[in-house]
């Protein structure tokens, strides 16, 4: 017992104790956030801010025990989409995917082509070793992506997610993931020097894409007739746990086939959603799932250094100032998405708002130009601003927009 306290070189009792404190003050800095009337996913970010490593250091953010921190949030953002999955209405969302695709595609374009501008041609810090062109590229792909686990926890925290915009906003967020693979292929090639091809783009996307039409097909037809089966096993908790094994299983396959984690935790949702378990299984995923879903928050929160925002520091003024800039990019870019498809009566400025959130997805297009030396680390340190303001300045306006007119509002 005493050799498995220092495991791996991970010292296990200090990394629960970790843990523990990472899932009390979650919930209740959530709580907190609940009283004064906003959602807890925002108690949930405030929490990792304070615990991260510019905080109180209680997250774990290096070696194993940082690298186990990241595995549980994985764990969290999956099992968040595979709930979100299992609220969708597929023929719902269907008849709101032309909206969807008009909102992703808009709120990729535009972020992307506003930040490619501002970086390519109006003053700014020094870039690093590319050159202009490749640093706007990272520059603008960073603005393109959405966190639809921000946005999702916040929607259901709310109890909207059977809205209209609700569905719109998922499907473009879904959209929009599809669209950061493509995304994030380009800048890799980018930074790692590769020529980048139109059949290499188009077969991420079809990728993606295909496996994400197919997977539900599939499992619609398959997946109903296995659970009818595995209902009957007399072992206790037998159905979440096979839930949650075929999302673990779906987000594997996902990945391997070149697809993300999430669409395929999603899918997984999507087709047991049509199953006769549905209900129990609902029920029985949602308390674990909720022991999970903070860290990822946390997680997130952690990831900002408060040395940024030292408005005395020459370096962090001039940080500020350039986060200023690619913060309004970030919002007007995904409010503008919100009026991309004028063909279907919703509330488009809650659209444009859930469209805002950029999180983790974001910090992996900008930590990618910082590992390979296309973006400085005050540049870095702008972006992860522009993330974190995104990211809080979501849930709050979101609250406030369903509070002002009522969830039947169009």
């Amino acid at each position: 017992m005493l050799a498995l306290a220092a495991l791996g070189g991970v010292d296990i009792p200090r990394f629960f104790l970790a843990l523990a404190t990472i899932l009390v003050v979650a919930k209740l800095l959530g709580e907190l956030a609940e009283r004064v009337g906003q959602p807890a996913v925002l108690g949930e970010l405030v929490a990792g801010v304070v615990l991260g490593g510019s905080g109180l250091g209680v997250v774990p953010e290096a070696g194993v025990p940082g690298e186990l921190i990241h595995v549980l949030a994985e764990l969290g953002v999956l099992l968040l989409l595979f709930e979100i999955g299992l609220e969708t209405d597929l023929k719902e969302m269907f008849r709101v995917g032309s909206a969807s695709l008009a909102v992703a595609v808009v709120g990729v374009v535009v972020p992307f082509g506003l930040g490619f501008g501002y970086w390519a041609y109006l003053p700014h810090p020094a870039t690093g070793e590319g050159d202009l062109t490749t640093a706007a590229i990272f520059v603008g792909a960073t603005l393109t992506a959405t966190s639809v686990g921000i946005t999702a926890r916040v929607l259901s925290d709310l109890g909207r997610m059977t809205t209209r915009e609700a569905r719109v906003i998922i499907g473009a967020a879904v959209i929009d993931d599809v669209l950061g693979l493509v995304i994030l292929s380009v800048v890799s090639g980018v930074a790692a020097g590769a020529a980048i091809t139109t059949l290499g783009v188009l077969r991420t996307l079809g990728v993606a894409v295909g496996f994400l039409v197919a997977a539900v097909l599939v499992g619609r037809f398959l997946v109903p007739r296995l659970f009818d089966l595995i209902v009957r096993m007399r072992v206790r908790y037998v159905l979440p746990v096979f839930a949650i094994a075929f999302a673990l299983g779906l987000s594997s396959l996902a990945a391997v086939a070149g697809s993300a984690l999430i669409i395929g935790a999603f899918a997984a949702g999507i087709i047991l959603s049509g199953t006769n378990q549905f209900d129990t299984i609902e029920h029985e995923v949602r308390p674990i799932a909720s022991i999970f879903t903070p860290i990822f928050f946390v997680s997130v929160g952690a990831s900002v250094d408060l040395s940024l925002l030292d408005p005395t520091s020459p370096a962090a003024r001039g940080t500020l100032v350039v986060a200023g800039v690619l913060g309004v990019i970030a919002i007007v870019g995904k409010l503008v998405a919100g009026w991309a498809a004028p063909w279907v009566p919703m509330r488009r400025l809650v659209v444009g708002v859930g469209m805002v959130p950029r999180g983790e997805v974001g910090l992996i297009f900008a930590d990618i130009g910082l590992r390979t030396g296309i973006l400085t680390e005050s540049v870095f340190g702008a972006v992860l601003l522009m993330v974190m303001v995104t990211t809080f300045v979501a849930p709050p306006w979101l609250k406030a927009l369903f509070g002002s007119t009522g969830a039947g509002a169009r």
